[in-house]
């Protein structure tokens, strides 16, 4: 089937959401099957908005363990130590590989929202002493400007309407709720913090209400959470 056949067109609340591309994708973790998806906007000088969609196995049937995942380029690609992004990645992954099946919806807002160069203003005005939502605030920002829509249109796409979700954010789990995606349970997605993360996870924790327990347990232990809850 070729790739304008592939396509798939689904309601959404500010346009059409299309599946773009489908192709197999191996990696460390396992031989996942990554979509495209991109939906219709107008807003903010946008006119589409895109996302990833990870899937591994048979995810037709069941509760799927699933991960919505926002880009950071510092932490995901570069091994950024002032966030738990990228460790987070990889412990989805990899919960996911070991249950089987599940999918981790990877969005496009670096940042949370504002943007890689934004992002980098950031870090600079908190190398000089502020958090990161004191950071946000200066540039103009709000704490987060994401929006998780596209990650339960996504889901409405697929089939999937009941989820367990692996999140530390509660917003997360609203955001699906609100859309019509059963969240069954909230499993958590946390890292162990370095001392150039921990600042960072303090503010999350304290201002932003993410469910943290700032433990010194490294990557491993907080998976073994993960596998035992599963």
């Amino acid at each position: 089937m070729s790739t304008l056949e592939n396509r798939s067109r689904a309601a959404a609340q500010t346009g059409a959401l299309w599946r773009i591309a489908s192709t197999r994708l191996p990696t460390r973790w396992g031989t996942f099957e990554m979509m495209g998806f991109e939906r219709d906007v107008r807003t903010g000088g946008r006119t589409a908005e895109t996302a990833l969609a990870l899937v591994l196995g048979d995810v037709s049937r069941g509760v799927q363990l699933v991960r919505v995942h926002s880009q950071c380029l510092t932490g995901d690609a570069f091994g950024s130590m002032r966030c738990d992004c990228g460790g987070q990645l990889d412990l989805a992954m990899r919960a996911i590989a070991q249950e089987g099946r599940g999918l981790v919806i990877y969005e496009f807002q670096e940042g949370r929202g504002i943007g890689l160069m934004a992002k980098l203003q950031a870090y600079e005005l908190q190398d000089a002493g502020i958090d990161t939502i004191e950071a946000n605030h200066a540039l103009g920002f709000k704490a987060d400007l994401r929006d998780f829509s596209l990650a339960a249109v996504i889901l409405h796409d697929l089939r999937i309407s009941r989820v367990r979700l692996l999140t530390n954010n509660p917003r997360k789990v609203r955001a699906l709720s609100d859309r019509g995606i059963e969240v069954t349970e909230r499993l958590p997605c946390e890292v162990g913090p370095t001392a150039h993360s921990l600042p960072y996870l303090q503010t999350k924790k304290q201002k932003m209400g993410h469910a943290l327990h700032l433990e010194t347990c490294g990557p491993d232990l907080a998976l073994q959470d993960v596998e035992a809850q599963l």
